[in-house]
């Protein structure tokens, strides 16, 4: 892999703002990216695997959400 800049600001605030900033999007397409899977009917083993995370983990972060969001969740 080769070698980036660093991007980071030389002040720590702006540096931390922005980390927060990326988790939030990084958060928000995980959301949508989730949410079309599961109403492309992908299980979720399926995309607990994609996203290198326990079936459990990703259930309990998404499922209440998608829920209410009207999306059909398959059991396995």
């Amino acid at each position: 892999m080769p070698a980036v800049e660093n991007p980071v600001s030389p002040e720590p605030a702006d540096a931390l703002a922005s980390v927060a900033a990326l988790r939030r999007l990084a958060d928000q397409i995980e959301d949508a990216a989730v949410e079309q899977a599961m109403r492309a009917g992908w299980s979720w083993p399926q995309v607990a695997e994609a996203l290198g995370v326990t079936r459990q983990a990703v259930h309990k972060k998404h499922a209440k959400r998608l829920i209410a969001a009207g999306v059909t969740l398959r059991r396995r």
